[in-house]
């Protein structure tokens, strides 16, 4: 069980209305609360909830539509997605409970004062290295529309600018990481036809590659339906179509690929965690065609190369910066 449950867990007389549990883990806390229902935005905790609990936990980036009377926000990573989710579950509990949970070494206490504006929050229990906070709405705001909070910048490209639309919550929200910038650098040369963005964030490079070879099939894929919705506006906003799909890892994607490409992510949550992109190194073969092309890029001190050898076949670097290194092997 999550630290984070066991702390609600101790005050579940707190929790036995229509409560929606939103970011919530993975665990056993639906079986605990019955009448609780679950926001999820991560594709693989919802597979995982969905084969425990079918229909009790709703996937997406605006909240379920089911009428509840509190609501308990598991701490997100960023603050810009906190304030989205605390705004929009608070827009909808006038007069009734918001509820904050979160470790502390992911900053719940710092991360109370956002609930400042609906009331004036208070701390109900601390325990399990994690702080459970609480406020009454008193000020219900309203509704801001997720597109409203989004950031756009442009990368200026051999093809002209491209735009990019990032939302909270997403990798690198409102700017170029130095990873994707190199990589970016290095799109020269790629096969034609079925082209993957794996782990593709705000879209920037599914986008750049379908503009740079228009006539290759791109899909995009993201384990956070914040990156897809993300990866849609980028998509929209230069005039692009390729496909957009969410999905826990690279056992989501489709079969017989040309090439991956990939900047892949290391963090979940506060955590640090190497377990997607250890399991697309040792996958990957089996998506791509024979022939078919693997590209990343990837902190230089992390060691892929070994891993990318024993499963994939030879693989050279192409191109090193900035303490990223660009990795390209081949399916043989």
């Amino acid at each position: 069980m999550d630290p984070r449950s066991e702390v609600l867990l101790r005050q579940a007389e707190l929790f036995q209305g229509p409560v929606l549990l939103a970011g919530l883990p993975a665990d056993d806390l639906l079986g605990r609360l019955p009448a609780a229902r679950g926001w999820c935005w991560h594709a693989g905790d919802q597979a995982a909830l969905d084969a425990r609990f079918a229909g009790r936990s709703d996937f997406g980036v605006n909240a379920p539509e089911f009428e509840f009377e509190s609501a308990v926000v598991f701490l997100p990573k960023s603050k810009d997605l906190t304030d989205y989710i605390l705004n929009a579950v608070a827009s909808r509990l006038e007069g009734r409970e918001v509820f904050l949970v979160g470790e502390k070494k992911s900053g719940i206490e710092g991360a109370a004062k956002q609930l400042n504006p609906f009331g004036k929050p208070r701390k109900l229990d601390s325990a399990r290295h994690c702080q459970l906070w609480q406020v009454t709405v008193a000020n219900a705001p309203q509704a801001k529309p997720l597109e409203s909070l989004a950031q756009e910048y442009e990368l200026p490209l051999a093809e002209g600018p491209l735009k990019v639309i990032s939302l909270p919550g997403v990798f690198s929200h409102g700017r170029l990481d130095r990873g994707s910038a190199l990589l970016l650098e290095h799109l020269d040369k790629l096969p034609s036809g079925h082209l993957l963005d794996f782990g593709c964030g705000a879209g920037v490079l599914g986008a750049a590659v379908k503009r740079r070879y228009p006539h290759n099939q791109v899909t995009l894929l993201d384990v956070d339906a914040f990156a897809a919705a993300s990866s849609r506006l980028t998509l929209a906003a230069n005039g692009l179509e390729a496909e957009v799909i969410t999905g826990d890892g690279i056992d989501a994607a489709p079969m017989g690929l040309n090439a991956i490409l990939s900047n892949p992510p290391f963090h979940v949550g506060v955590h640090t965690d190497y377990y997607a992109t250890e399991n697309l190194l040792r996958k990957a073969a089996k998506h791509l065609k024979n022939g078919g092309e693997l590209r990343l890029v990837a902190n230089s001190f992390l060691k892929y190369q070994p891993l990318i050898e024993e499963h994939l076949g030879v693989c050279a670097i192409k191109a090193e910066g900035q303490g990223f290194r660009i990795y390209r092997a081949k399916r043989g």
